[in-house]
């Protein structure tokens, strides 16, 4: 029989043996020498990421979590507010979260997720599944962008009754319908397991509940909170997450 391991290169260059890896060939395989066409290990230069947003989790933990997930040596820079306006006109579309990778900059969140996603292995096996994925991620924005145009309203008295409406007519089916989804999904977004689509709803989660003004939703969704453990719960991400600095944006 002969051992097989994995070699792993760190943020210096080294290289290391990946302690979980372990593959044991039938001796029947015959090993790969030098000669055979196995190149000598050079240096490998890794890819210097970096990601940037606010002090927040907001459209941007996602993204930090899924990078977690996928074991990527990252730069978290967090822009506060005060120094947005000066950082803006450097980004893409005058906007944040930004995904940098060898300094070429990458805008938009679900874009950025959808990719890390992919990378990662958490986008679906097939097309349909991640058409699925990107079906209820959408919907789950459709949600985001009609609490924030409410949240958004200058006029505290408009505002005031455009969240009435919003709590009598809007909510309780958008709501209830992506709780079915996620029930339906085993706590998860789509496709009955974990994808990035989970990655990004347990980011946005906190400032979900802002945006709608629902402080309790777990309690009339505890399916919400469900998809937020299953992603929190994962050692690397829970890793992250506890050593990563507290949102001064309350959300």
């Amino acid at each position: 029989m002969h051992h097989v391991v994995k070699l792993m290169i760190d943020t210096t260059g080294s290289i290391r043996v990946d302690p979980i890896f372990h593959l044991i060939i039938p001796s029947a395989a015959q090993p790969v020498t030098h000669q055979e066409g196995l190149l000598p290990i050079k240096h490998i230069t890794m890819p210097k990421v970096v990601f940037r947003y606010f002090p927040a989790k907001g459209m941007g933990e996602g993204s930090r979590l899924l990078l977690a997930y996928g074991g990527q040596q990252f730069e978290d820079v967090r822009i506060a507010p005060e120094n947005w306006p000066q950082y803006k006109s450097k980004t893409v579309f005058g906007q944040m979260p930004i995904l940098e990778i060898d300094g070429k900059q990458y805008a938009q969140s679900v874009a950025i997720s959808r990719y890390l996603g992919r990378k990662y292995g958490v986008a679906g096996d097939n097309e349909e599944e991640a058409f699925e994925i990107d079906q209820n991620v959408d919907f789950l924005n459709d949600i985001r962008l009609k609490a924030a145009s409410i949240y958004n309203e200058p006029d505290a008295t408009i505002k005031a009754n455009k969240q009435a409406d919003a709590e009598k007519n809007v909510y309780p089916d958008l709501l209830d319908k992506l709780n079915s989804i996620i029930v339906k999904n085993k706590g998860h977004i789509a496709a009955g397991k974990l994808t990035w689509g989970d990655f990004l709803f347990a980011g946005i989660y906190d400032f979900l509940k802002v945006l709608l003004q629902k402080p309790d939703l777990d309690k009339k969704y505890p399916a919400f909170k469900q998809v937020v453990d299953n992603v929190y719960s994962i050692p690397k991400v829970k890793a992250f997450a506890d050593a990563a600095p507290p949102s001064q944006m309350g959300f």
